[in-house]
């Protein structure tokens, strides 16, 4: 871990939650220790020898009862790191080695009170990207709340500050690769965490866009699709502008149930909200594919590929804007008698045709 003479305090403060995660613990923890100043751990009753790793590695590993609450255990751990900023992590996650070192340096710079990291979450094959604020400064109220699918809250009455900046450097998310037993049992505790939360008087309309993710990884997509609908008019109903996210997974949901027909005619309002989302413009395109527009399809996977999959504003599935649409293109090519062009541009994606229906019913 960094330190060195004169360092009054710590630095940062690598704060994380684990339970029964032994076989991921040194990973992590080796791809965070050389940049962090402190790690903190906060065991919610673990078997299997992860407390005995982490205090191998030098981390300062306290028990913590479960109580169904993933904000209480976090900000049980933030309690208790010494460090002046706060960075977050979890045990299926590991800092980029080649950009961390840096991190110390990176932090320094900044003037907001929160920074944001690159994360690239792996699934089942796929890769999606988003940005994610993973950074805090410490001892100025930041708590986490909501039971689950915890989020950063900033302190009541807290003066507006800089927004917060993307630091170049990247945390790979291995959580989706897990067995289908733990993904079954991870799934029954968020729903019923998610549902105790729904019989709230009042709810956060997060708590639907959730549910209905749960709901569509379990295939029971009519379930899925209502509860996107009632995500969208609670954040109306308060005032604000649903999430890009929120109509990813809406759009994403009827294309997975085979009803691409209702992608049309909303995505074009919703694309004048976001119209700089890449994937959006993809769920468009597939549906023109889908409706025989072949060279209306065509130009718009071409407009993916002009805007890339490189952003890191929204959740993006990786290849959206480059193979993927590709691929696509060399479709419409083909449906239009031009093999040779649908050849050379099928060898530029340099994916299989095999790829099309992972394409089409993978999820963020």
């Amino acid at each position: 871990m960094q330190g060195g003479e004169g360092m009054s305090r710590p630095f940062i403060s690598l704060c994380m939650i684990v339970k029964n995660e032994a076989e991921r613990m040194e990973a992590c923890l080796q791809s965070a220790r050389d940049v962090v100043d402190e790690i903190i751990v906060t065991d919610t009753g673990s078997t299997d020898g992860t407390i005995d790793i982490c205090r191998s590695m030098g981390c300062s590993v306290d028990s913590y009862e479960w109580d169904d609450s993933f904000a209480n255990a976090r900000n049980a751990g933030i309690a208790r790191a010494t460090g002046e900023w706060i960075l977050w992590l979890d045990a299926d996650e590991e800092l980029d080695h080649d950009e961390s070192g840096q991190l110390h340096e990176f932090v320094k710079a900044i003037h907001a009170d929160t920074a944001a990291l690159k994360v690239l979450n792996e699934m089942d094959g796929f890769v999606y990207s988003c940005p994610q604020i993973r950074l805090f400064r410490n001892d100025i109220g930041y708590q986490f709340v909501r039971d689950i699918h915890e989020r950063l809250q900033p302190p009541a009455g807290k003066q507006d500050t800089p927004e917060a900046p993307l630091l170049p450097v990247t945390v790979h998310h291995h959580g989706y690769a897990e067995k289908v037993i733990e993904v079954k049992e991870k799934s029954k505790r968020n729903m019923r965490l998610l549902e105790r939360e729904k019989a709230q008087a009042e709810y956060d309309p997060w708590c639907d866009y959730h549910l209905a993710s749960e709901y569509s990884r379990l295939q029971q997509w009519e379930r899925a699709f209502e509860l996107i609908n009632l995500a969208v008019t609670g954040f109306l109903e308060q005032g604000k502008l649903p999430p890009a996210l929120v109509y990813k997974l809406k759009y994403d949901t009827l294309i997975r149930h085979g009803s691409l027909k209702g992608i049309w005619p909303g995505i074009d309002k919703v694309l004048q909200l976001y119209p700089d989302y890449v994937d959006l413009y993809f769920y468009k395109a597939l549906y023109l594919l889908d409706q025989g527009l072949l060279l209306e399809a065509y130009y718009e996977f071409e407009k993916c590929t002009r805007m890339g999959d490189n952003s890191w504003k929204y959740v993006t599935l990786r290849g959206v804007g480059s193979n993927y649409a590709l691929y696509y293109m060399s479709i419409c090519l083909e449906k239009m008698g031009r093999p040779v062009e649908a050849q050379a541009t099928l060898e530029a994606a340099g994916i299989r045709r095999s790829l099309s229906d992972q394409v089409l019913t993978t999820q963020a």
